[in-house]
């Protein structure tokens, strides 16, 4: 197999850019607006023309890209929305999920409302996601839609070969503090690319969507095969305290360096995030390969 070089990753990178830089944003495209996060990078990636989105401050610090275009008017929070806010905004579609799907009788009185719902009980995450990004694109005319979704297919392919001599378990956590962790199985987003890409998820116990409720940091003793992923955002004194105490360092992967910490992603995220996760922990594993 091919190895996992600076080279490999820069081209895939690359490859990422090029396509969102076809999927800008058309002022005299439908105006569209969106309660749901997932559906807001969606509309970003593939050039959607968003007129009004929730959270936006919190969600560039947890999911990060997409970058929100300045002319968004920020309409309050997910589960409160302010519905004169989106009113003023004028869009002409308003794209929901099922996790708001109570606020559809209220904001069908300002546009259409289309939804779509990405995280259900028994259904792949990944698979929904992509349906989503072709209806959206389908419905505001973005062929930059086919583009993320093929282009994202593809890259995982290559991650698939180029990371197939890493045979260790990948554990994914998030830090709830410094005793606590949750994890993400095998039905998020996360676990689905991991499968996607060729590599075995160290946590084999239920999980729902996302990640689990959380684990006691003692249950890491239980998988000292396994290669350790922090997923931010964490608490800043939970990660402190965690690196301080003598139970972590004392884990095998923590001596062995086979921890990575990657950047914020959204867990509850589309084609997008699995697309930042993808390439951060295709690169983070490249060091634990060659470190």
């Amino acid at each position: 197999m091919p190895p996992l070089t600076r080279r490999t990753l820069l081209a895939a990178t690359a490859a990422t850019f090029a396509v969102a830089g076809r999927a800008s944003a058309q002022p005299s495209a439908p105006r569209a607006a969106t309660l749901d996060w997932a559906l807001l990078e969606t509309l970003l990636a593939i050039g959607a023309n968003v007129v009004a989105a929730t959270e936006l401050r919190q969600f560039a610090q947890v999911a990060v890209k997409p970058d929100v275009s300045p002319g968004t008017m920020d309409i309050g929070l997910r589960g409160t929305p302010n519905f004169e806010a989106l009113y003023a905004a004028r869009p002409d579609i308003i794209f929901n999920s099922n996790f708001y799907a109570w606020a559809d009788p209220l904001i069908g009185r300002i546009a259409p409302v289309e939804s779509h719902a990405i995280y259900t009980a028994d259904e792949s995450p990944y698979v929904l996601a992509q349906k989503a990004t072709l209806a959206i694109g389908e419905r505001l005319q973005l062929p930059a839609a086919r583009n993320l979704v093929d282009e994202l297919a593809g890259r995982l392919e290559r991650y698939k070969s180029t990371l197939a001599d890493h045979r260790r378990p990948v554990l994914l956590i998030n830090l709830g503090d410094a005793r606590h962790f949750r994890v993400f199985g095998a039905d998020s987003m996360f676990g689905e690319v991991l499968t996607r890409i060729g590599l075995t998820n160290a946590w084999k116990s239920a999980t729902s969507y996302s990640a689990t409720a959380p684990v006691g940091i003692e249950t890491l003793a239980s998988m000292p095969d396994a290669t350790i992923i922090l997923i931010p955002p964490h608490p800043q004194d939970a990660l402190e305290a965690l690196t301080a105490s003598t139970f972590w360092n004392a884990l095998p992967a923590v001596q062995e360096n086979r921890v990575v910490t990657i950047g914020s992603i959204n867990p509850y995220g589309a084609l997008p995030a699995a697309s930042r996760f993808a390439d951060m922990l295709a690169q983070g594993l490249s060091h634990v390969q060659n470190g």
